[in-house]
C-alpha cells in the first residue's frame, strides 16, 4: 500500500455534492464537471467567488518562494510543523491532512518526507493562486492539489484529521466544518522578531508592537503553543531578492527600501514563528 496518497473526499464548489473521478474529471451527481489538468491538479474555484482575474500570489512570487524554500532556509520550521502534526495521538491510519493555503506545497512535501514509512498520509493542498497549485503539482504528484478558497473549501465535512494554515488566511467556521470531531488545526503566525533584520533595511523605522493578548478563536480551544526561532544566513543577493519577493514587504516597502534590500550581498535574518495547535470545541 502506498504510504502517501491523495485526499479524495472532495465536494462540488457549486452545490456541495460529493465529487468522484470519472474520465479525467471530478464530477458531482448534479452533472458539474471539473477537469483534472495535465499537471495533476483541479481548479475548484467558482468564477463567482473570484475577487480578481488572477487571485492570490503571482507566478513571480511563487517562483521566488519555491527557490527560497527548496534551498532549505526554512527547514527547521518545516520540521517543527511535521513534528506537531505527527506527534499527536491516538494514531490514525491513514492520517488525512489538508494544507489550506498550501502555496507551492513545501510543507506537505516535508511532512511526507518526515513521515517516511512510519505513518500513512492522505494529503491535499488548497490555494487560491493557480500558479502556486501548478508549482505544487509539478513538484509532487502524490497529493491532491486544488485551486480554491479557504472561505469555501472543496472538502467534505468532518473528513480531515489535521488542517494546516501556515501564514495564511484562516476561516474558522469553515475549518471547523471540515475537521473531524477530534481533528486539530495548526496555525503558523509571524512572531514579533520575524525577518526583523530585513524589515530594518526596507523601512525608515519599525513600529514597536505592544505585547499581544492571548488570542481566542470562536469554536476552537488552544491545545499547545510553540515558538520556533532560528537564524538564516543568506550569502548572495539572489536569495535576498527571493526572500523579499515572497513576502508582503515587496509591495508594502517604499521604493528606496526595496532598492536598499536588493543591493545587499549578504544578510542574516531571524525567523520567528508561533505555532498554535487548536481543537474544535465539539471535541470536548
Amino acid at each position: 500500500m502506498a504510504l502517501i496518497t491523495p485526499f479524495t473526499e472532495l465536494i462540488c464548489p457549486l452545490d456541495s455534492q460529493p465529487l468522484a473521478v470519472s474520465d479525467g474529471s471530478w464530477c458531482c451527481p448534479s452533472g458539474h464537471s471539473f477537469d483534472i489538468a495535465r499537471r495533476g491538479y483541479v481548479n475548484l474555484l467558482a468564477v463567482q467567488n473570484k475577487r480578481s482575474r488572477d487571485p492570490g500570489d503571482s507566478r513571480e512570487m511563487v517562483a521566488a518562494r519555491a527557490r527560497f524554500l527548496n534551498a532549505g532556509h526554512y527547514d527547521p520550521l518545516a520540521a517543527a510543523v511535521a513534528r506537531t502534526v505527527l506527534g499527536s495521538i491516538p494514531r490514525v491510519d491513514p492520517l488525512c491532512c489538508i494544507d489550506a493555503g498550501c502555496g507551492e506545497g513545501y510543507y506537505l512535501r516535508e511532512l511526507a518526507r518526515v513521515a517516511g514509512a512510519s505513518q500513512p498520509l492522505r494529503l491535499g493542498g488548497v490555494d487560491i493562486s493557480k500558479w502556486a497549485v501548478q508549482e505544487a503539482a509539478r513538484q509532487d504528484r502524490r497529493s491532491a492539489w486544488m485551486v480554491a478558497s479557504n472561505a469555501r473549501l472543496p472538502v467534505a465535512g468532518s473528513s480531515v484529521d489535521r488542517l494546516l494554515c501556515l501564514f495564511g488566511f484562516p476561516v474558522f467556521a469553515e475549518f471547523a466544518r471540515v475537521l473531524k470531531p477530534a481533528g486539530e488545526l495548526l496555525l503558523a503566525e509571524a512572531g514579533p522578531a520575524h525577518l526583523q533584520e530585513l524589515r530594518e533595511v526596507i523601512y525608515p523605522a519599525l513600529k514597536q508592537k505592544p505585547a499581544a493578548a492571548p488570542r481566542t478563536h470562536a469554536g476552537f480551544q488552544l491545545l499547545a503553543e510553540e515558538s520556533v526561532r532560528f537564524q538564516v544566513l543568506l550569502h548572495d543577493s539572489a536569495a535576498i531578492a527571493d526572500l523579499l519577493a515572497m513576502t508582503p514587504h515587496m509591495h508594502r516597502a517604499p521604493p528606496a527600501g526595496r532598492a536598499a534590500a536588493l543591493a545587499l550581498t549578504s544578510l542574516q535574518v531571524t525567523v520567528d514563528v508561533r505555532l498554535r495547535s487548536l481543537v474544535s470545541n465539539s471535541a470536548f
